[in-house]
Protein backbone atom coordinates (compact mmCIF):
# COMPACT_ATOMS: atom_id res chain seq x y z
CA UNK A 1 0.00 0.00 0.00
CA UNK A 2 1.36 3.41 -0.94
CA UNK A 3 1.48 6.05 1.74
CA UNK A 4 -0.96 8.74 0.65
CA UNK A 5 -2.35 11.88 2.17
CA UNK A 6 -5.51 9.93 2.99
CA UNK A 7 -3.58 7.22 4.87
CA UNK A 8 -1.71 9.87 6.88
CA UNK A 9 -5.01 11.59 7.73
CA UNK A 10 -6.52 8.25 8.74
CA UNK A 11 -3.51 7.45 10.94
CA UNK A 12 -3.60 10.95 12.47
CA UNK A 13 -7.31 10.73 13.22
CA UNK A 14 -6.84 7.28 14.74
CA UNK A 15 -4.01 8.62 16.92
CA UNK A 16 -6.25 11.48 18.12
CA UNK A 17 -9.06 9.02 18.91
CA UNK A 18 -6.61 6.76 20.75
CA UNK A 19 -5.45 9.60 22.97
CA UNK A 20 -9.01 10.87 23.50
CA UNK A 21 -9.96 7.44 24.86
CA UNK A 22 -6.69 7.44 26.79
CA UNK A 23 -7.52 10.72 28.53
CA UNK A 24 -10.80 9.23 29.75
CA UNK A 25 -8.84 6.12 30.74
CA UNK A 26 -6.46 8.25 32.79
CA UNK A 27 -9.45 9.42 34.80
CA UNK A 28 -10.60 5.83 35.29
CA UNK A 29 -7.13 4.74 36.37
CA UNK A 30 -6.59 7.67 38.75
CA UNK A 31 -9.98 7.20 40.45
CA UNK A 32 -9.49 3.44 40.74
CA UNK A 33 -5.99 3.88 42.13
CA UNK A 34 -7.18 6.42 44.67
CA UNK A 35 -10.09 4.20 45.78
CA UNK A 36 -7.98 1.07 46.02
CA UNK A 37 -5.21 2.86 47.88
CA UNK A 38 -7.18 5.17 50.17
CA UNK A 39 -10.42 3.27 50.79
CA UNK A 40 -9.25 -0.37 50.60
CA UNK A 41 -5.74 0.43 51.83
CA UNK A 42 -4.03 -1.81 49.28
CA UNK A 43 -0.29 -1.65 48.66
CA UNK A 44 0.44 0.89 45.92
CA UNK A 45 1.79 -1.77 43.52
CA UNK A 46 -1.26 -4.04 43.90
CA UNK A 47 -3.57 -1.01 43.62
CA UNK A 48 -1.70 0.10 40.49
CA UNK A 49 -2.04 -3.34 38.87
CA UNK A 50 -5.78 -3.45 39.52
CA UNK A 51 -6.34 0.15 38.42
CA UNK A 52 -4.42 -0.44 35.19
CA UNK A 53 -6.42 -3.61 34.47
CA UNK A 54 -9.70 -1.73 34.99
CA UNK A 55 -8.44 0.91 32.57
CA UNK A 56 -7.38 -1.72 30.01
CA UNK A 57 -10.91 -3.12 29.99
CA UNK A 58 -12.44 0.36 29.74
CA UNK A 59 -10.11 1.42 26.94
CA UNK A 60 -10.61 -1.78 24.95
CA UNK A 61 -14.38 -1.24 24.88
CA UNK A 62 -13.93 2.29 23.53
CA UNK A 63 -11.20 1.36 21.07
CA UNK A 64 -13.30 -1.51 19.73
CA UNK A 65 -16.25 0.78 19.00
CA UNK A 66 -14.56 4.11 18.35
CA UNK A 67 -10.83 4.19 17.62
CA UNK A 68 -10.61 1.08 15.43
CA UNK A 69 -14.29 0.63 14.58
CA UNK A 70 -13.33 0.19 10.91
CA UNK A 71 -11.19 -2.85 11.77
CA UNK A 72 -13.45 -4.71 14.15
CA UNK A 73 -15.68 -6.76 11.85
CA UNK A 74 -15.87 -10.55 11.67
CA UNK A 75 -17.05 -11.00 15.27
CA UNK A 76 -13.59 -11.54 16.76
CA UNK A 77 -14.04 -9.20 19.72
CA UNK A 78 -13.10 -11.73 22.40
CA UNK A 79 -9.91 -12.71 20.57
CA UNK A 80 -9.00 -9.02 20.16
CA UNK A 81 -9.75 -8.44 23.84
CA UNK A 82 -7.28 -11.14 24.85
CA UNK A 83 -4.65 -9.73 22.49
CA UNK A 84 -5.28 -6.19 23.76
CA UNK A 85 -5.14 -7.34 27.36
CA UNK A 86 -1.88 -9.21 26.73
CA UNK A 87 -0.25 -6.31 24.88
CA UNK A 88 -1.52 -3.67 27.30
CA UNK A 89 -0.62 -5.94 30.19
CA UNK A 90 2.92 -6.20 28.94
CA UNK A 91 3.38 -2.49 28.35
CA UNK A 92 0.93 -0.91 30.79
CA UNK A 93 0.97 -3.11 33.83
CA UNK A 94 4.65 -3.99 33.80
CA UNK A 95 5.65 -0.51 32.63
CA UNK A 96 3.48 1.21 35.22
CA UNK A 97 4.74 -1.01 38.02
CA UNK A 98 8.38 -0.44 37.09
CA UNK A 99 8.00 3.32 36.72
CA UNK A 100 5.88 3.60 39.87
CA UNK A 101 8.41 1.66 41.93
CA UNK A 102 11.26 3.89 40.74
CA UNK A 103 9.37 7.16 41.14
CA UNK A 104 7.98 6.33 44.56
CA UNK A 105 10.86 4.46 46.16
CA UNK A 106 13.82 6.22 44.54
CA UNK A 107 12.51 9.67 43.63
CA UNK A 108 10.02 9.76 46.57
CA UNK A 109 7.16 11.17 44.50
CA UNK A 110 3.55 11.05 45.64
CA UNK A 111 1.77 7.98 44.18
CA UNK A 112 -0.82 9.82 42.05
CA UNK A 113 1.82 12.02 40.41
CA UNK A 114 4.02 8.97 39.86
CA UNK A 115 1.04 7.21 38.26
CA UNK A 116 0.47 10.06 35.80
CA UNK A 117 4.11 9.93 34.79
CA UNK A 118 3.95 6.14 34.41
CA UNK A 119 0.90 6.43 32.15
CA UNK A 120 2.70 8.92 29.92
CA UNK A 121 5.77 6.73 29.65
CA UNK A 122 3.74 3.76 28.38
CA UNK A 123 1.27 5.47 26.03
CA UNK A 124 3.21 5.45 22.75
CA UNK A 125 4.08 1.76 23.11
CA UNK A 126 0.41 1.02 23.73
CA UNK A 127 -0.65 2.81 20.56
CA UNK A 128 1.90 0.97 18.42
CA UNK A 129 0.99 -2.41 19.93
CA UNK A 130 -2.75 -1.76 19.55
CA UNK A 131 -2.45 -0.52 15.98
CA UNK A 132 -0.18 -3.30 14.72
CA UNK A 133 -0.97 -6.34 16.89
CA UNK A 134 -4.53 -6.01 18.17
CA UNK A 135 -6.52 -4.02 15.62
CA UNK A 136 -4.68 -5.17 12.52
CA UNK A 137 -5.37 -3.67 9.13
CA UNK A 138 -8.47 -5.20 7.59
CA UNK A 139 -9.20 -5.90 3.95
CA UNK A 140 -11.46 -2.84 3.65
CA UNK A 141 -8.74 -0.47 4.84
CA UNK A 142 -6.06 -1.91 2.53
CA UNK A 143 -8.38 -1.64 -0.47
CA UNK A 144 -9.34 1.89 0.56
CA UNK A 145 -13.06 1.23 0.81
Amino acid sequence: MNVTGKSWRTAGLRWIKFYFVGVIGIGVQMVMLWLLRNKLHLDYLIATSLAVEATIIHNFCWHERFTWADRTGCGRSMFRFFKFNAAAGLFSILGNLLVMKILIEVAHLEYLLANLMAIGSCSLLNFVASNTLVFQVGIREVEGT
